[in-house]
């Protein structure tokens, strides 16, 4: 069930539990854990989209493995505060997933997210080919990250 606002969202969730972050690509879905008191996110996995039925099969298993009681998901709102293509796609694309997932959904303003990885890995010198690899699972960190410090607040 998506909820849109943060702080009914906080107050729903469980006092302790994780939570997964997700950055939804065309290509990819960058996925994030939040540790069971909330306080840090860490870069888990990179799924590779390919059909939806594998795609929500792999996310159902990692949200199993984990125990997972909430999803913050990454939502591309345009630098001028507009909604575009790719924020009506990944709204689809939460639709789909809650005829699936249960648990209570929340999207988290994604802007500047893979622009600050990016810029995180190239000062750390990491290679095209590695962050690559990191990019999706990073930005899913960062915009889990966001959220878990927005509500310690």
């Amino acid at each position: 069930m998506l909820i849109e606002n943060q702080e009914e969202f906080a107050r729903i969730l469980p006092k302790e539990g994780r939570l997964l972050g997700l950055d939804v690509g065309e290509t990819t879905i960058g996925l994030a854990l939040s540790d069971v008191l909330r306080g840090i996110a860490t870069p888990f996995a990179t799924i590779e989209r390919k059909k939806f039925t594998k795609d929500i099969e792999k996310l159902k298993t990692a949200i199993a493995e984990q125990k997972i009681c909430g999803l913050v998901i990454g939502y591309p709102i345009n630098m001028d505060g507009s909604l575009g293509a790719r924020t009506q796609s990944v709204r689809t694309f939460v639709s789909n997933i809650s005829k699936h997932i249960s648990l209570p959904m929340l999207f988290w303003d994604e802007r500047m997210s893979t622009m600050a990885v990016e810029k995180m890995m190239i000062e750390a010198d990491m290679s095209r080919r590695r962050r690559a690899e990191l990019v999706d699972k990073l930005a899913a960190s960062y915009i889990l990250q966001g959220f878990l410090d927005k509500t310690r607040c």
